[in-house]
């Protein structure tokens, strides 16, 4: 029973929810990470009084927690402007920090794990020491995946801060240079636009967080906040279709920068599970809304399984199945042949060494 996406889908659903269904709709909101969106997604349609006490307590926790995290990804911008702005790189915000940043509705509610930039490739050894120097450091130790990263992927290891403790990625582009679609970053950077009282600060246009946050749904073997991802689809294809005509500048900006495919993906599910609201002509001209085919039969069932919160109550025998084939198809999306079979093999053979954890004394404990 997959009570999150109904309530998504019809917020007036509630009232038909008993203490049991409560009970199960805030342990699926937990596990998808969406306690604070759908809070703010019942508040915005007036039923926050319909909202039993307890229940609303979990809700309110979750919005005041995202929040919380919007104020620091506020603050980390300004940090990230002061670190580089001295070399002249402009801070470009991705995903849910943009979102926020640029005052979207796809920030109500959201919560975040860390901060992503973009900085050109060229820039990019500044950037990391530009970085370093202002306590920034990277969270990989293990010889391999260091290079893993910068020979292969579209980010550099991800950076902790020492002291503030947040989690940052620095990307090059938006997909693996390896990975079949190979979208110019130099177009995403071009048409960046910068936030309003924060000189220095960037997001990527409207067009192309939409078309990344496609490419990175479909393209991620980890099924933990997919649903969260698609919910930002909806937010923001909605706000996109305030104007109608804007519709066909997305399509077009995906031809250009290789990304149709995730887009038609991204057009099908946010159709077929949140009801988004998509222009007839635009899914023809995607074909987001095609039927029939093996293939898309297959892709159906694995995404009607993960795009779920993972949590017990939505799962059926085929999802431990669904969980396996969204990882091979991530990795298969990301390398070529021979390069998956040597990484996969390294990791195979040579796994990550688990830390010991000091022995705690038992004065000190106390």
């Amino acid at each position: 029973m997959n009570l999150v996406l109904s309530v998504l889908r019809q917020a007036e659903s509630i009232r038909q929810l008993g203490p049991s269904e409560w009970d199960l709709l805030i342990r699926q909101c937990r596990h998808a990470n969406l306690l604070g969106r759908l809070y703010e997604r019942l508040r915005a349609a007036g039923l926050e009084a319909e909202i039993p006490d307890r229940p609303r307590n979990h809700l309110q926790s979750g919005a005041f927690m995202a929040e919380q995290q919007q104020f620091s990804i506020r603050r980390e911008a300004r940090f990230l402007r002061e670190a580089l702005a001295p070399y002249e790189i402009p801070v470009i915000l991705l995903k849910g920090a943009a979102y926020v940043a640029a005052g979207l509705p796809a920030a109500q509610g959201r919560l975040f794990a860390d901060v992503d930039i973009l900085v050109p490739h060229d820039r990019l050894g500044t950037a990391e020491s530009a970085l370093m120097l202002t306590g920034w450091q990277s969270t990989v130790s293990d010889a391999y995946d260091q290079r893993y990263y910068r020979r292969w992927m579209h980010e550099l290891p991800a950076m902790r801060h020492i002291f503030r403790g947040t989690t940052l990625d620095v990307h090059h582009t938006i997909l693996p240079p390896t990975a079949r679609l190979k979208p110019d970053a130099r177009l995403l950077i071009e048409a960046s636009v910068e936030i309003p009282g924060l000189p220095g600060v960037r997001t990527l246009s409207l067009q192309d967080l939409i078309l990344h946050s496609a490419s990175h749904l479909f393209h991620e073997g980890e099924p933990d906040n997919l649903l969260r991802d698609l919910t930002d689809l909806d937010m923001l294809l909605r706000h996109l279709g305030q104007d109608d005509t804007a519709w066909d500048g997305l399509a077009d900006r995906a031809e250009r920068l290789q990304l149709s495919g995730p887009l038609s993906l991204a057009l099908r599910y946010t159709a077929r599970l949140l009801a988004t609201p998509v222009p007839v002509r635009i899914s023809k001209r995607l074909g987001s809304d095609a039927t029939g085919g093996i293939g898309r039969h297959l892709l159906d069932q694995l995404y009607d399984r993960m795009l779920r919160p993972q949590h017990p109550s939505t799962a059926d025998g085929f999802t431990p199945l669904a969980r396996k084939a969204l990882y091979i198809r991530a990795h298969w999306l990301r390398m070529p042949p021979l390069l998956l079979a040597y990484h996969l093999a390294h990791k195979a053979l040579f796994p990550p060494a688990q830390e010991a954890l000091p022995a705690m004394d038992d004065k000190k404990a106390a």
